[in-house]
């Protein structure tokens, strides 16, 4: 058995949650162990190339690209922070021990305080022959596109129009794919408006109150059909109609990355409006097992923006939980809570409201699995 590692924080995700965790954790003093399953640092952001909207504070402005840059040259040269690639976490004992698999063997690391930040999974969509190549997770045709420079096909059908499926259908047409179509089941598009008008100018449909009743093909994708809902997302027979593509992108959703939070026996609840199962956790997103926080989509699917700032959150609060302390850590708290306050204003952020309002309301219960 490998020889036991201590650290005073270890951060699990080096992603935009992890990597402001792991700063505002140092800049409070504290030692911390950064470990990523990556060959790099950045997370999602190593394959955004859009520009953030927000704040200042947030890299409006910035692509993802160059944030995740700026981010990972910071995070990389300080002395106070351990940083671990291509290393993954595959378990989480009682005593508070990780299990870390790199290299083809295991190290163990016992921090004092974890911050969980392993983000998200993209959800799958049941329909016939969804598992022919070439019907990928949006996200999954974003890396090949903008990691490693290959175009998942040559025409595209989008399902979903939130964000992702906004953003990544354009940068199919920047990477020259044509996209047929993006179908979206609710009546009205889901994404911020810039992203739909930016698809609308460059000719592509989104057919809301639509979705995909089969895909077509004997070894790989060769076409689909898509059909029309009613209000109560039941199909229209009648109204279909066939798409000839070679690839179909799943812009779905997203569900919170929580194995290791259920092997440290943290309380979860099922809260629909953050993607799936989510941890219960305070206003310091500490969640019910004593000293492990969590930030970002673990903590409920957001935008990086808010990631980044509960990053800081979970950062900040897990250092002061080992006792160090700065003459600015109320400001500097209450800045970044407010911070999510206006992120989470209007009717974009009414579905994440009424989640976060549902996680507490468990936690206060002591309701939760």
């Amino acid at each position: 058995m490998s020889s036991l590692l201590t650290t005073e924080i270890c951060v699990v995700g080096a992603g935009p949650a992890g990597l402001n965790a792991a700063m505002s954790a140092r800049d409070m003093g504290a030692h911390v162990t950064l470990v990523d399953s990556g060959v790099s640092l950045g997370g999602q952001l190593v394959k955004q190339t859009h520009k953030f909207f927000g704040s200042r504070g947030q890299f409006a402005g910035v692509r993802g690209i160059d944030i995740a840059k700026l981010l990972s040259d910071e995070v990389s040269r300080d002395p106070l922070i351990e940083v671990m690639c291509e290393s993954q976490v595959v378990g989480f004992y009682q005593d508070g021990t990780l299990a870390i698999e790199r290299d083809n063997s295991l190290r163990f690391l016992r921090p004092e305080r974890v911050i969980c930040a392993t983000g998200a999974s993209e959800k799958m969509l049941s329909f016939p022959n969804n598992d022919l190549p070439g019907v990928y997770g949006a996200g999954a045709a974003q890396t090949l596109m903008n990691v490693y420079g290959v175009r998942p096909g040559n025409r595209v059908l989008m399902i979903g129009a939130g964000n992702i499926g906004l953003i990544v259908s354009y940068q199919l047409l920047q990477a020259g794919v044509e996209v047929a179509a993006v179908l979206e089941a609710m009546p009205q598009v889901g994404g911020y408006d810039v992203h739909a008008r930016k698809i609308k100018r460059a000719g592509i449909p989104i057919l809301t109150s639509h979705t995909i009743k089969e895909a077509h093909g004997t070894r790989l994708v060769e076409g689909a059909t898509v059909w029309a809902v009613d209000n109560e997302f039941k199909p229209i027979p009648g109204s279909e109609r066939y798409l000839e593509v070679d690839t179909i992108c799943l812009a779905v959703g997203l569900t919170p990355l929580t194995e290791l939070l259920w092997q440290a026996d943290c309380r979860m609840g099922y809260v629909p409006e953050l993607g799936g199962y989510t941890p219960l956790r305070n206003e310091n997103y500490e969640t019910t097992r004593p000293g492990v926080f969590v930030a970002g989509d673990l903590a409920g699917i957001e935008e990086a923006s808010s990631a980044m700032i509960e990053g800081v959150v979970a950062g900040l609060s897990a250092a002061r939980s080992l006792g160090y302390e700065t003459d600015d850590f109320k400001e500097r708290i209450s800045m970044a809570k407010t911070e999510l306050k206006v992120l989470r204003q209007g009717p974009t952020g009414l579905k994440v409201r009424q989640g976060i309002a549902k996680v507490m309301a468990l936690r206060e219960g002591g309701e939760g699995i």
